[in-house]
């Protein structure tokens, strides 16, 4: 898993699980979820752990570290890399928590740099065992978000998966009864 970085133990674990684990789910549906502070991605997340559990899958998060504005001093950049990497290991952590407590398995995590449609892209083309990516549609008036525009835009060509869009306003118990 690229981008690994200082990981703390129990990210390290995971991660190392998912190294040893990668290989062992070629007829498994992983099922992809791109992580982010928006209220849509929790309800990708449950729709994609409950999926997965229905379909004895796996949840696979990407979280995308994107470049910062800031390059003035070089130290003061490398701190806040390394403090942008930290908030990445431990929203991880938190998610892949969640997913435990439903009953999932351990989902398989992944951190990149860039911008989050490339790391996408990317890991996409680095795991061919993903089968499905799971994004979360905001429904406020600035509309779905930009993953999820570019998706069904202009990469919708260049993705060799289904993708599924959850409506960010579904309740817990409309997730339940869907999937």
């Amino acid at each position: 898993m690229a981008g690994r970085g200082d990981f703390p133990k129990s990210v390290k674990a995971m991660a190392a699980m998912n190294s040893d684990t990668s290989s062992d789910t070629s007829g498994d549906r992983i099922f992809l979820v791109v992580v982010d502070d928006t209220p849509e991605m929790n309800v990708a997340l449950r729709f994609a752990t409950r999926r997965a559990q229905k379909t004895n899958g796996r949840v696979a998060l990407l979280y995308v570290i994107e470049p910062a504005d800031f390059q003035h001093w070089m130290a003061v950049e490398d701190m806040m890399e390394k403090e942008r990497r930290m908030e990445a290991e431990e929203v991880l952590k938190k998610h892949s928590d969640t997913i435990m407590e439903f009953g999932g398995a351990m989902p398989m995590l992944y951190i990149r740099d860039g911008r989050p449609q490339d790391a996408l892209l990317d890991l996409l083309d680095e795991e061919p065992g993903i089968s499905i990516l799971v994004l979360g549609a905001d429904t406020g008036p600035k509309g779905p978000g930009p993953l999820v525009s570019a998706c069904a835009g202009k990469l919708a060509g260049k993705l060799h998966i289904p993708v599924t869009i959850v409506p960010g306003s579904l309740k817990d118990e409309e997730i339940d009864a869907l999937t």
